[in-house]
């Protein structure tokens, strides 16, 4: 049965609001999308009528009554209480101290409503409409800024005891190294954005010290500026030091992989963002660990592959969770 759904794209820097049917058959239309600067230094009331006016023109140009929305999903940033429905303190949004934000847009709106953190929306949304449809068994990671993963598991998305199961950005790979999570040699920190920086600014400094210089940072004055971007675009022009990082990354992320494979066993490992954009740059060095690191009977029935809804994963996350709620 085909569902009017509406979707919330929470983030410290813009939300969005969006809009769409769902077939029902892991098919769904995107109709509109409305965003907004979130500017989180004018206080949590003025993001919550920004929101509440892109909702209420949402549901205006879609020619919808609030009763005609099936479900309402929110995906935001953790730590969260998704049992509760309730913004517990992220990093990216000061201020948003123990907000009720279901019981918030339930009040008014009269629809339900559920919030999951992005990684798990982006689960839902892979699993329910991306690279993930048709498999029971599902690991979703978002290696972006940081390292979070969502998890389908028989069919169903698991959260765990208190909604905080899938951070595997936690998981400590060696004694030491670039810091992610709070912790020096995690799994984020050598597969991340703020990772793979880290490893560029020490390489750069090693380099000037040796009286070498690195195309990623022509000066030292411009080792601040370093970025996953400015080293993959290095990486591709043939900068050795450059490729040096993403072969190191690509090691420890197949070094993850087989823990993730080894333990959950699962059909298929989707990866976003930098896997999406640079997984050339990865591939080999995470195969050759991955084959080496990982029982050979759970390898072999698991596929690992970049997000199939690309940059507009986001959109789809957020009206996944309202698919998601709508069925639950």
């Amino acid at each position: 049965m085909a569902s009017k759904l509406i979707g919330l794209d929470i983030g410290g820097t813009k939300c969005a609001v969006v809009s769409g049917i769902s077939d029902g058959k892991g098919g769904i239309e995107i109709l509109n999308r409305i965003f907004f600067p979130t500017e989180t230094q004018k206080g949590v009331e003025n993001t919550f009528r920004n929101l509440y006016d892109a909702v209420d023109r949402t549901l205006a140009d879609n020619g919808w009554k609030a009763g005609d929305v099936a479900a309402m999903g929110i995906s935001c940033g953790g730590p969260l209480d998704t049992r509760k429905g309730i913004v517990m303190s992220p990093p990216n949004l000061p201020g948003w101290d123990n907000i009720p934000m279901v019981k918030m847009l339930e009040d008014r709106y009269g629809i339900r409503t559920r919030i999951q953190n992005d990684a798990n929306a982006c689960a839902l949304a892979e699993w329910q409409f991306g690279a993930g449809q048709g498999y029971d068994n599902v690991v979703f990671l978002t290696f972006g800024t940081g390292m979070g993963s969502g998890l389908i598991l028989d069919g169903r998305l698991y959260e765990g005891t208190n909604g905080n199961a899938g951070e595997v950005g936690h998981i400590r790979l060696e004694d030491d190294g670039p810091i992610g999570f709070r912790k020096a040699g995690s799994f984020e920190g050598f597969c991340s954005g703020g990772g793979l920086a880290q490893m560029g600014r020490k390489a750069a400094e090693k380099a000037f010290a040796e009286g070498r210089s690195v195309l990623f940072a022509p000066t030292p004055a411009d080792i601040p500026d370093i970025s996953a971007k400015s080293i993959a675009q290095a990486a591709y022009a043939g900068d050795p030091v450059a490729i040096d990082i993403f072969r190191n990354c690509g090691a420890h992320l197949g070094k993850a992989l087989a823990v993730i494979v080894d333990i959950i066993n699962p059909d298929v490992i989707v990866i976003g963002s930098i896997y999406l954009r640079h997984g050339d740059l990865l591939e080999e060095a995470m195969r050759k660990e991955l084959e080496k690191e990982a029982l050979d009977l759970s390898l072999d029935v698991c596929r690992i592959v970049p997000a199939g809804l690309g940059e507009k994963i986001g959109d789809y996350a957020a009206l996944s969770v309202g698919a998601w709620a709508a069925g639950n």
